[in-house]
């Protein structure tokens, strides 16, 4: 009977493992896409004025995507359906989908239209210093013209993107977490596509990718569509604003589409200065950021997304150790990945960026100026993921509005660092910026759990986390002392520097897992 009840009670933990591997697992899948789409592009625009403009017009709809997709909505609407869910009839619960969905879609329609129309508005706020060299006829104002063009066709993409996410939360709550994985990959095709068969093929090859990316959104929508049909609740979109249910969700939407996306928010702020500066600073960021989006992406994202259901599933007033136990196994998962991501990057990023992006328009020097900007900005990854996570504590109990006050702070202390690091550092200024604003970020939820009483960072965990510090350290200085220096790099051809990548990648990773066994740590350790 012990054994059997045993049993029981590590189920939960069983599967919470099992989601968090499918997860990670297809979001690698769609991040390794990503990473060749990035390289296409790289290889097409280099990381001058039409790599500039082009980031710039993916920024801005992802941006609100992260908003009204899958940050702020996700956090609300997720707990109100699972207790929908658990609590309701199933007539009620494809009313609230239904209801969500209408209200949710129209309000984001109506959004992608006004972006659309007012294009160069929207390219004069977050593009000033291109917006006053239009008005005052410098050299940059052709910057102004082309970004105000292209985000006129990728705005439709919010629309698109938003509908599919709320499919994707649909799927999570019913446990099916490998299809919202898979999702991007669609994109990541279909901009890969384009900018290796279509758009080298015409003279503006950045009007091409904006068409794709608007094609991406409609197909992803279409490919998630009969998924969420199985689950029962594809239903014919209705207004609901005053749904018991919307009226929850959007209440604790609204306060949350700050909190949830401080640092993207932190990144726009980092947008609107480096339009400031020199040619290239917008790319500079945009390379070290798609890196840095790598690992949040596969570990982050996948350990937050499975443990928001699982912690809306318990009654904290009932049983706050099981709480608190799912929360501390986040944290240690999530930093056991993030601290060996973060110092094997920095230790290897001139290679990284070399065999990634060093072909085509994208020069030896462009790797240089990339590396800068990627060691200041990776530097923040571990308190990036660590935000993922303890924002889900405070999202499964339907507060989102201590986030917020977390994502103001945050925010106001990145325009505090910015303003003092941006003239000495210039674009290495704004990415070292976003990472010391995402330590505060980390920092102030971090003691607003425990102030609490939340949440406490175990002393097993805090040991847990210095022991894979230690690793990491030691990984970056190994991987480090004995790679080739840049000069030896750059003279590889790609295959050879790619070998020799792979082979330092391996050897980093093998000395992190024997520093982690030699320290104590084991595979149940990682177990709640």
């Amino acid at each position: 009977m012990k054994k059997a009840a045993s049993n029981k009670k590590n189920l939960p933990a069983q599967r919470l493992l099992r989601s968090g591997a499918v997860t990670a697992g297809a979001t690698f899948m769609s991040r390794i896409l990503g990473m060749f789409r990035d390289i296409a592009i790289a290889g097409l625009l280099g990381a001058g004025l039409s790599a500039d403009v082009y980031f710039f017009a993916n920024r801005i709809p992802n941006f609100f995507r992260r908003l009204f997709a899958e940050g702020a909505f996700a956090q609300a609407f997720v707990p109100v359906m699972t207790k929908t869910k658990r609590d309701k009839s199933e007539k009620e619960l494809k009313e609230l989908a239904a209801k969500s969905a209408g209200t949710l879609g129209l309000i984001v329609l109506i959004i992608s239209i006004i972006g659309m129309i007012l294009s160069p508005v929207v390219t004069a706020i977050f593009g000033w210093g291109w917006f006053e060299a239009w008005y005052k006829g410098e050299s940059d104002a052709d910057k102004f013209i082309e970004a105000s063009q292209l985000l006129r066709i990728t705005f439709p993409y919010l629309f698109f993107i938003t509908v599919t996410a709320l499919c994707c939360s649909i799927l999570n709550i019913f446990g099916r977490f490998a299809v919202p994985a898979i999702i991007p990959c669609i994109l990541n095709l279909v901009l890969i596509a384009a900018a290796y068969f279509i758009a080298p093929h015409f003279a503006d090859p950045n009007l091409i990718l904006a068409a794709a990316m608007t094609a991406g959104g409609v197909f992803q929508l279409l490919f998630v569509l009969p998924f969420v049909y199985k689950t029962g609740l594809l239903c014919l979109p209705r207004w609901g604003w005053n749904h018991e249910g919307v009226k929850t969700i959007r209440t604790l939407m609204l306060p949350a589409l700050f909190g949830v996306s401080a640092s993207q928010l932190n990144l726009l702020v980092n947008t609107v200065l480096a339009s400031f500066l020199a040619t290239g600073a917008i790319s500079y960021l945009y390379y070290s950021d798609r890196l840095l989006e790598f690992p949040i992406g596969i570990f982050a994202v996948a350990i937050s997304t499975v443990i928001l259901p699982a912690l809306s599933r318990v009654n904290i007033k009932e049983d706050h150790s099981t709480y608190e136990k799912t929360l501390d196994w986040g944290v240690r998962l999530v930093l056991l990945l993030g601290l060996p991501s973060m110092m094997g990057i920095i230790a290897l990023r001139e290679p990284i960026l070399r065999v990634l992006f060093m072909r085509g328009a994208f020069t030896s020097d462009h790797v240089l100026l990339s590396s800068a900007s990627l060691i200041a900005s990776v530097s923040g990854l571990c308190a990036i993921m660590l935000v993922r996570v303890l924002v889900q504590g405070f999202a499964a109990l339907q507060d989102t509005k201590t986030p917020v006050r977390c994502g103001i702070i945050s925010m106001g202390a990145n325009i505090v660092f910015n303003l003092i690091l941006v003239w000495p550092l210039g674009y290495v200024g704004l990415a070292l910026s976003t990472a010391l604003a995402a330590y505060v970020n980390a920092g102030q939820l971090l003691y607003l759990l425990y102030k609490r009483k939340i949440y406490t960072l175990s002393s097993y965990s805090l040991k847990f986390i210095t022991k894979a510090l230690v690793a990491a350290l030691l990984m970056a200085y190994v991987v480090r002392r004995f790679a080739p220096d840049f000069n030896e790099w750059i003279s590889m051809s790609t295959l050879q520097a790619s070998l020799y990548l792979a082979l330092f990648v391996a050897t980093g990773a093998a000395t992190f897992v024997l520093s982690c066994l030699i320290m104590g740590i084991r595979p149940r350790d990682i177990k709640m």
